[in-house]
């Protein structure tokens, strides 16, 4: 049976379903496999199954301990008529790169597809751990996630769900998106910081073992939505072997080639996913990671130290705003040979310090990775660029994906098969892609310009848009980032 343990410490015998159930184990490391599966079939035969099927053989690897019937179940209440793709993760081709759009899901951002099979997976692992507590999940998000999480937890019985996200750090879409999700289950928190102070707020009240107890008396549990939590992490693994697939379908590669990624990474979730199926068997060449002007993991690749003690900017690719990345704890876990007090080492050491140093040996096991960066100036003239070129527009932080895979391209002429992780639709961030094609949208507010880009778009404009403008505003909590443990109590206790 596939076993956990935790990136700070060697744990035995945890389960799938009590990692997931959990989220963060007791002394703040991340739940990791003790041993990454191996696929168990080829990838000849994978090219004829649908996305259910295909994850259904992928998680069930990483997920032991859940029935068939039930996983099956998980997967098919997931990845239904609330995409609006058959396919789930179409690959749209343009003249000079492939795009794997992971944005067809309900709120047309990438966090859906883990977000909307989460759940599923938190109440059956509640149900096979007898957990009889109220599940709360706590999430931090930097755009996408909280959304995505309250659309998949929204009046779930047996569950809460509480998301904090930075005030002045989301664009207005995402805002709106989130302060007018309705069910009695969610509370949605303005911060007054940006989205490393709503994590490190969040990764403090999971540490609080005396608040933890205050909650257990009135019957609740924590729990992770974030990619923290594993059982967010692997359903997007699932992904990378459908872009594989979908590739030699259209005679791109055939089976057994490699193909390179490319990967706007803010929190290291997304690619690290990747990082687990190349491990599994899947061909991957380079992960190629792609930064914005927030590039401390550009700086990361490039010297091997990783330092959060820089100016935090605000950029028109919101979600990549971070200076923490906190999944990147799970790839210091492997690449060390899972030595975790040098991981906890390090942890300690950007905690009290903000920043910590790899080894040689570590930095030997990057040679995978490209890092790459682009600032707001040089993503707005990708946008542009594509958009004349090929007819086809980018959001902000697919367009920081592309920028830096041009650079990948002319620098190291790898002629290898690329798919650009496209991670959320042009929809979420109007304003900021309609000034890119066309200044003259620069004073033009979010709401206004949905239906100027909607011209640019050929089909239906996205559910998740529609009326978005007059939908009614039910979460109007803003704190400090101080005040985030006493928010949580006042909505449980």
């Amino acid at each position: 049976m596939s076993l956990y343990t935790s990136t700070r410490k060697k744990l035995e015998n945890i389960t799938a379903t009590q990692a997931i159930l959990q989220g963060i184990s007791e002394e703040g490391g991340l739940f990791v496999p003790v041993s990454i599966p191996k696929i168990d079939f080829n990838l000849e035969e994978a090219n004829s199954w649908d996305y259910k099927e295909l994850a259904y053989r992928v998680i069930k690897l990483f997920f032991e301990d859940i029935e068939e019937k039930d996983l099956k179940y998980c997967i098919e209440h997931a990845y239904d008529e609330k995409f609006d793709n058959e396919e789930i993760t179409p690959l749209v081709t343009t003249k000079t790169a492939n795009f794997l759009e992971l944005f067809h899901g309900p709120t047309i951002a990438f966090k859906d597809m883990a977000l909307s099979i989460l759940p599923y997976f938190m109440l059956t692992s509640k149900k096979y751990n007898k957990e009889s507590k109220d599940i709360v999940i706590l999430t931090a998000t930097s755009g996408d996630t909280g959304k995505a999480a309250l659309e998949g937890f929204a009046n779930v019985e047996g569950t809460k769900i509480i998301v904090f996200f930075p005030e002045e750090g989301v664009s207005e879409v995402q805002k709106r998106q989130m302060v007018t999700q309705e069910g009695e289950n969610t509370l949605v928190v303005g911060v007054k910081g940006n989205f490393d102070d709503c994590q490190t707020g969040v990764k403090e009240i999971f540490s609080d073992k005396a608040f933890e107890k205050e909650v257990a008396d009135k019957e609740y549990k924590f729990s992770s939505a974030n990619s923290i939590n594993i059982g967010r992490l692997v359903p997007q693994v699932v992904y990378y072997f459908a872009a594989y697939t979908k590739l030699i379908r259209e005679g791109k590669l055939k089976s057994g080639e490699p193909m390179n990624v490319v990967v706007p990474t803010g929190n290291f979730g997304n690619i690290l996913a990747g990082y687990y199926a190349k491990n599994m068997g899947l061909p991957i060449n380079k992960f190629i990671c792609a930064s914005n002007t927030n590039k401390v993991l550009f700086d990361f690749f490039e010297e091997g130290i990783y330092d959060r003690n820089r100016d935090f900017h605000l950029t028109i690719s919101p979600s990549m705003d971070i200076l923490i990345s906190s999944n990147l704890e799970r790839l210091l876990y492997h690449i060390s040979g899972e030595d975790t007090k040098l991981v906890t080492d390090m942890m300690n050491n950007l905690k009290n310090e903000g920043k910590y140093a790899i080894t040689e040996s570590m930095k030997n096991e990057l040679s995978d990775f490209y890092g790459g960066y682009a600032d707001d100036e040089t993503t707005k003239a990708y946008i542009k660029k594509v958009y004349e070129e090929d007819g086809y527009l980018m959001d902000t932080h697919t367009a920081v994906a592309y920028a830096v895979y041009d650079q990948y391209t002319k620098e190291t002429e790898d002629t290898v098969p690329s798919v650009i992780i496209s991670t959320a639709s042009p929809y979420k961030f109007t304003n900021s892609v309609m000034t890119a094609i066309d200044s003259k949208h620069e004073k033009t507010d979010d709401f206004t310009l949905l239906e100027e880009m909607h011209k640019l778009i050929k089909g239906d404009m996205p559910q998740a848009m529609d009326q978005i403008a007059e939908r009614p505003i039910k979460h109007q909590t803003v704190c400090e980032v101080s005040e985030m443990k006493d928010i949580v109590r006042g909505f449980l206790i």
